[in-house]
């Protein structure tokens, strides 16, 4: 396969009508068209359409991601929710990350152009089910979605180190947030340092929904239920946001662009130090097992005597490779157990009178010295 290219596209607000799965349809013979969903993907040809045109006329959500690493997520967003001066700090110094106008709604276009090809396949699907919760979490009013975007300028240190993060941190980190720095391959270890400070956005209390709920003027609510019933979706989004913000903010302290690089060296060197002791107390675990084994093997050669000998013997006479090898490694063997027991002289006798006996046999005495015994006997 040349290339790949995975198209999905999301309708959430409302379903697709028949006229537009029919434009659709004309875009794409093969695609999956539901009254939700466009789906397809490409190995040969391209996309006949324009995303930025599709979402801008039917879909809330698109995804597009690419075997030469390409990725693309766009979101439309309810403009008298979200606040574009709002993300505009998040934003600045990226040329990939674009906001435009389009009615009523505002769309976020983030297209990832410069990316490696992942070392395992990948074919897309999947990935816009798991992002797509972060378009409710950016209408309810949390733009940690967005401080990731900043982290990329971050990661390619197109920030000054002095540069202060638009929001203190992004912890408790979510598995949507995860996904999305996965997506995009950020330094999980700058999200990590990100993550370690950030408002704690936990469900809130009973008691505090009710306070919140009650601070609603009756005119409010009843507009906000008519909306409901009439079918708007981000009703729920827009009660999230108004008792996220009568929360009280924590006062923690803003971080540096320079901090945060420092700090994501600091947890890479951790890990790799972690790493090393890991793989140091397994090599200690693997010798010390095989050194049990082989303990094990010699006490059961002692315990046979002459017949291993005979056993070498028999192994020779079979004329073959695997014959050879087991010889050889029997030997090998017979001569660790005379160098415990201090009969290495008896040994070399053996050996020495072996050789003799089949030293027409060539294959047999490279396989002396591919299993590299210590002993000069042994050697070719």
């Amino acid at each position: 396969m040349s290339e790949y290219q995975y198209y999905e596209f999301q309708a959430i607000d409302g379903p697709l009508d028949r006229a537009a799965q029919e434009a659709l349809r004309s875009i794409s013979s093969r695609a999956r068209i539901t009254a939700t969903s466009f789906t397809n993907h490409y190995e040969w040809g391209d996309f006949k359409g324009d995303p930025r045109e599709c979402m801008e006329q039917w879909f809330d959500l698109h995804l597009y991601l690419t075997n030469w690493g390409s990725r693309r997520l766009m979101m439309r967003l309810p403009g008298h929710l979200v606040d574009r001066e709002a993300l505009a700090p998040f934003l600045r110094e990226l040329d990939w990350a674009e906001l435009w106008p389009s009615g009523d709604n505002l769309i976020v276009d983030l297209f990832w152009d410069e990316g490696e090809p992942g070392d395992e396949w990948d074919d897309g699907s999947g990935w816009l089910a798991a992002l797509t919760p972060l378009r409710a979490d950016v209408i309810a009013g949390d733009l940690r979605l967005f401080y990731l975007v900043w982290l990329t300028a971050v990661q390619e240190e197109l920030v000054a180190d002095e540069a202060i993060e638009p929001l203190p941190g992004i912890g408790p980190l979510t598995g949507t947030l995860e996904a999305f720095a996965a997506f995009f391959d950020i330094d999980p270890d700058l999200v990590q340092a990100a993550a370690e400070s950030g408002r704690d956005d936990a469900a809130p209390s009973k008691d505090d929904l009710r306070e919140a709920l009650t601070a609603i003027t009756e005119r409010e609510k009843t507009a906000l239920l008519l909306r409901a019933v009439e079918g708007d979706s981000h009703v729920i989004a827009e009660l999230k946001r108004r008792i996220r913000s009568r929360r009280p903010a924590p006062s923690l302290p803003q971080r540096t662009a320079g901090a945060l690089r420092t700090r994501a060296q600091e947890i890479a060197e951790a890990r790799e130090r972690l790493d090393a002791e890991r793989r140091e107390a397994e090599r200690r675990r693997q010798a010390k097992q095989a050194e049990k084994e082989r303990r094990a093997r010699l006490q059961a050669l002692k315990q046979r005597g002459a017949a291993a000998w005979r056993e070498v013997e028999a192994e020779i006479e079979r004329r073959n490779a695997a014959g050879y090898d087991k010889a050889a490694r029997l030997l090998c063997d017979l001569q660790a157990l005379a160098a415990d027991e201090g009969s290495q002289g008896d040994f070399d006798r053996r050996v020495v009178a072996i050789r003799a006996r089949h030293q027409r046999k060539g294959k047999f005495i490279e396989r002396l010295a591919k299993f590299a015994c210590s002993s000069d006997e042994m050697a070719p």
